[in-house]
């Protein structure tokens, strides 16, 4: 059975959980996204960080930590952006780090947003 996580995130209007576990596994998607459910469209440094916040927040709701996290797939709107997430990415996680792919979009939802996440955790009990 899955349980929807309450991540602290506002609801955007769409038909979407911020966080899903089911049994051990959490499974999650997050982008620039604040509090006040604005999207950040600045720099990509800045989008990513958020992003990568959301996402502790959200395994942080669900019990967990970053070190839970599986696998990470990153999508950007520009592959030159790549350097400056990798950059960001290594603020949040350690070695051994999550399995992760990383794709290069024609677009995402919002004009200006440059990234978005999807993401697998196995959840300790």
């Amino acid at each position: 059975m899955k349980e929807v996580i309450d991540v602290g995130l506002p609801e955007l209007g769409q038909p979407f959980s911020w966080a899903v576990r089911a049994g051990d596994m959490m499974f999650t998607a997050h982008g620039p996204v604040r509090l006040d459910g604005s999207i950040d469209t600045g720099p990509v440094e800045e989008q990513a960080r958020l992003t990568f916040a959301n996402l502790e927040r959200a395994m942080t709701a669900a019990g967990g930590t970053l070190d839970d996290v599986t696998q990470v797939l990153i999508q950007m709107i520009d592959i030159a952006d790549m350097p400056v997430i990798d950059k960001v990415y290594r603020e949040f996680f350690r070695q051994p780090f999550p399995n992760r792919s990383s794709a290069a979009v024609k677009a995402l939802v919002v004009p200006g947003m440059r990234i978005e996440i999807v993401v697998n955790a196995v959840l300790s009990r």
